[in-house]
């Protein structure tokens, strides 16, 4: 039998822009992206809905969000840990 090995889940760092649901905040990741012309480096957003089991973060706090399996229709990803500032 083989063993199966688990791939390492994808992490991403952003900050909390909603929290108004119940056990789900939205996570705003910002990254460089380079334009394909002009070759220069453009920020961009992404919005992520995370699970939040406790609520206990809230808007305006810096997070570290990790890949996990659906909790719903839109989040697919659960809040891991809170950046110290």
């Amino acid at each position: 039998a083989e063993a199966i090995i688990d791939m390492p889940k994808r992490q991403l760092t952003g900050k909390v822009v909603a929290d108004s649901m119940q056990k789900t905040v939205v996570v705003q990741v910002a990254r460089f992206k380079q334009h394909p012309k002009y070759l220069r480096r453009i920020l961009s957003h992404k919005k992520y809905k995370a699970h939040d089991e406790n609520q206990e973060y809230h808007v305006g706090d810096d997070v570290v969000i990790e890949e996990t399996r659906p909790m719903s229709k839109d989040t697919h990803w659960i809040v891991v840990a809170k950046i110290k500032k």
